[in-house]
């Protein structure tokens, strides 16, 4: 070939090679100035309606948060749309991490209501079964008493304003007339009419003549110390939904607002709509926003703290079962007490309401029949001085007959097991309002060492300085300051302090127990049950693996047997069980009852 022709040929080439450069570089440009992709962005994240967009880019824009040199796919309405879009998206972000504890919180809440309920309704056919097998005359007039006591302990356990104590008290006011005139003198019986004087009398003198000895009072203390834990325990659900509800309606500064569009949308202002935040930069931004919930952390922490130990004192004991089933227990035992002390009884209220009765065949009054007794507010209250002889009490040892069941270790559809449960969907929400702006960062939401969007362009890695969660944390915030604290806000943490330090008040022992479920506790009764022995009954150490009293016997303040301030129980000679193992056998019948009815759910 020619060099004439080589050099005609280079010069094609290098035209063409021009030329092609050319083209590619007004595509490359074309592409460059369009706003194709942050159009699509816009519309698949529904931001807004795509008018708010432009086809190309503009210069000279009028922007108040996405300011920066250059063309911008944005305007004054992009921005008023992302504004928009940001409030809502991080708020829909909050709601959906809240919804797992106000979801736990409410429906635990109805659960333990219906468990308590169950657990109510067993206790009351259960005492409704010892009324009619064995004080038949006295079980159809004391059943609306009967009913009007069960009544009220569920009014209290819904956290209405009614006294335990009294309800007890009220109730043998009430029956005691009915068991004076058809236990104690059923030769009188239709004498004593319900309204009429002698009656009246004997409901206002009943707590003086002390005919059912100390178990009213036993049975107000016990029931007082493990409903109280209950009724606490449901006010404490209520107080942790009232938090997440606040947490879902949080409420946005315009400085947040500001800055969250900064962080999640301005990118796309410059056609970047790929880069994610740096995580650094994504902690700065909802740290700030979010400074005022993360300072429910304290209060919050410790609600978490008491939530577990009103758990664990009104169901991981079984404290609430045996305080119920041991209803029936204490009114056996009163009316045993009641027809034993009998002529001492008949003696007293025959002076003091002017009722003269014939004796009771086979049995004399005291020489001394005087009835002194202090207030039956204590358990320690004092006993008539002079009990029947051992012929006199073999005629009662029927009504003590113990019934024919085994605790079951095959049930697991109790309270305890619940609570168990229950407990351990607590535990990872204990932080929930410290780590819920590292939660919202997670994930997709930012990016860490890797390109990243630092709210003013992209940078390699973000190297301000993160701050600390809380309002103190947000001085040494580089991205926006926080001036004060939401108002709502500050209502919740209020009412948590509150709500924590009445709870303290009326349960002291919770600040000085360790949290249930650590360690060796929560090991230690994984396995145990009733029958290996693990019940603890409160009188003494023995069998509680920690070495200390229960929640439940500390606040019920019962004594053991042995104490020689109280009376003398009543001993009958040839006898079955005690009555702990009566409430024992009765709390396998509710578990093998309780166990039925999930069952059949």
């Amino acid at each position: 070939m020619s060099r004439g022709g080589s050099s005609r040929l280079n010069s094609r080439s290098a035209v063409w090679s021009v030329t092609v450069a050319v083209f590619l570089m007004s595509v490359i440009d074309a592409d460059a100035y369009s706003c194709h992709e942050v159009r699509t962005a816009f519309q698949l994240r529904q931001v807004g309606p795509l008018s708010r967009v432009p086809e190309t880019p503009g210069t000279d824009v009028d922007l108040l948060i996405c300011k920066h040199k250059g063309p911008s796919c944005c305007t004054r309405k992009t921005e008023q749309s992302y504004q928009v879009a940001v409030k809502r998206e991080t708020l829909q972000n909050v709601q959906s991490y809240s919804y797992e504890p106000k979801h736990l919180f409410s429906t635990h809440a109805n659960a333990f209501q219906e468990m308590f309920r169950s657990l109510l309704s067993f206790s009351q056919g259960h005492l409704s079964s010892l009324l009619e097998d064995t004080y038949l005359s006295l079980f159809h007039h004391a059943r609306p008493h009967v009913h009007q006591l069960f009544s009220s302990l569920s009014q209290y356990l819904h956290g209405a304003n009614v006294s335990v104590e009294t309800t007890v008290q009220r109730f043998f006011n009430s029956i005691f007339p009915l068991v004076y005139e058809k236990l104690i003198n059923p030769d009188m019986e239709g004498s004593l009419m319900e309204g009429s004087e002698i009656s009246d009398c004997l409901r206002t003198i009943r707590q003086d003549v002390n005919p059912f000895g100390y178990h009213p009072a036993l049975m107000a203390e016990e029931l007082a110390g493990a409903l109280g834990a209950g009724r606490q325990l449901g006010l404490a659900l209520k107080e942790g939904v009232e938090a997440m509800n606040a947490t879902e309606h949080a409420s946005f500064t315009k400085d947040c607002e500001k800055n969250l569009v900064k962080m999640m949308y301005c990118s796309h202002c410059r056609g970047l709509t790929l880069f994610k935040p740096c995580l650094g930069y994504c902690l700065n931004v909802m740290r700030g926003c979010l400074a005022s919930l993360s300072e429910l952390d304290q209060p919050w922490r410790q609600y978490i703290n008491l939530l577990e130990q009103l758990t664990h004192a009104a169901a991981g004991k079984h404290s609430l079962e045996l305080a119920l089933l041991g209803v029936t227990g204490h009114i056996n035992e009163a009316l045993l007490y009641a027809q034993l002390h009998g002529p001492l009884i008949t003696a007293t209220v025959d002076k003091v309401c002017g009722l003269s009765t014939g004796e009771p065949k086979g049995m004399q009054p005291s020489t001394s029949p005087e009835v002194t007794t202090p207030s039956m507010t204590s358990a320690s209250s004092a006993a008539p001085t002079q009990f029947p002889s051992d012929q006199e009490l073999q005629q009662f040892a029927h009504l003590r007959g113990p019934f024919p069941l085994k605790p079951s270790k095959n049930n697991k559809h109790n309270l305890k097991t619940f609570s168990r449960e229950f407990l351990l969907h607590l535990k990872p929400i204990k932080s929930f309002f410290m780590i819920l702006p590292n939660t919202l960062c997670r994930g997709d939401a930012a990016v860490e060492d890797s390109t990243c969007w630092s709210g003013q362009d992209v940078v390699e890695s973000y190297v301000s300085k993160v701050a600390e969660p809380g309002l103190y944390g947000q001085r040494q915030n580089p991205e926006f300051k926080v001036r004060s604290m939401d108002p709502r806000v500050v209502e919740v943490k209020e009412r948590l302090e509150h709500f924590n330090q009445e709870t303290l008040e009326r349960f002291p022992d919770l600040e000085e127990l360790e949290e249930f479920g650590s360690g060796e506790e929560d090991g230690s009764t994984e396995e145990c049950d009733d029958e290996d022995g693990c019940q603890n009954s409160g009188d003494g150490q023995e069998g509680n693996p920690h070495g200390g009293e229960s929640i439940y016997t500390e606040s019920t303040g019962r004594q053991p047997e042995e104490n020689p301030s109280k009376p003398p129980p009543v001993r009958v000679i040839g006898g079955s069980p005690s009555a702990f193992w009566l409430q024992s056998c009765s709390f396998a019948l509710l578990s093998a009852g309780l166990g039925l009815q999930w069952m059949l759910l």
